[in-house]
């Protein structure tokens, strides 16, 4: 289905269930989570969407910072969800979008799950990241969004990719550097404002600074706790959905009466 603002929404689980939606990263879409959906829907109402600029919320005309990403969560909890709390888990930069959100619309959620959520904005993220590089690309977005992929996953696996997904990457550019450049810009949430039960993960074959940002989310935030996955990478949601699926569950299960 298809909410105001041309933003593509699924559905699955019981629509009487606790709510948790799901949100994907920067150059991904909502059947990167499938997999993670897929272990929770037996309990849960899941809620999962293209972000705009992403998947079948393409093309878009942006823009495509936070703040529209706020607005475009809020629709969906608004329009499905009417008098509902949901938990919100981020993979990524669907992260900010979770904690921002919860920031903003503290009533409308009862607690916050995040993997290995980008904190551009402070002084100690460095500028070498694939995000980073991939923004400071020189030329049009679509190259942008390849350079980003190339360093994510390498050039053997991006030139192995089928023709239409490596055109369908590139051609969410827009839509990457938008948000990506926006997030360096200004904080996205200010931690003494996030008064509610926090889960930061982080994969054990994780870059580093991924492990600090985590380490320090949980460690700002007022009811915040710190998770390692053994083994995994920044593809957790792919590579890993059945142990990250069961931390969540183990998480959110102590919040599923909230409304």
């Amino acid at each position: 289905m298809n909410l105001p603002g041309d933003v593509w929404v699924a559905e699955s689980g019981d629509s009487d269930a606790p709510v948790i939606v799901v949100i994907h990263g920067s150059l991904d879409r909502s059947a990167g989570m499938l997999r993670v959906a897929r272990q929770l829907d037996s309990c849960y109402r899941v809620v999962r969407y293209d972000r705009r600029g992403y998947g079948r919320s393409r093309p878009h005309p942006g823009p495509f910072g936070l703040a529209d990403q706020i607005r475009d969560l809020e629709a969906i909890l608004s329009g499905l969800l009417p008098d509902r709390r949901a938990m919100l888990f981020g993979h990524s930069y669907g992260g900010n979008v979770a904690l921002a959100f919860a920031e903003r619309f503290r009533s409308q959620v009862a607690a916050v799950a995040v993997y290995e959520t980008p904190l551009s904005w402070y002084d100690w993220w460095p500028g070498t990241t694939a995000g980073s590089n991939a923004v400071a690309t020189r030329g049009e977005p679509e190259d942008a969004a390849e350079a980003f992929m190339r360093r994510l996953i390498g050039d053997q696996r991006w030139e192995e990719l089928p023709e239409r997904t490596r055109l369908d990457r590139r051609l969410e550019g827009p839509a990457m550097v938008g948000e990506l450049a926006d997030l360096r810009q200004r904080p996205a949430w200010d931690p003494a404002k996030l008064d509610l039960p926090i889960l930061a993960m982080f994969g054990e074959r994780g870059a580093p600074h991924h492990r600090r940002g985590m380490e320090f989310l949980a460690a700002e935030v007022s009811h915040g706790q710190v998770q390692m996955i053994a083994e995994a990478g920044h593809g957790a949601p792919l590579s890993h959905a059945e142990e990250l699926a069961g931390y969540l569950g183990e998480f959110f299960d102590r919040f599923r009466s909230a409304r």
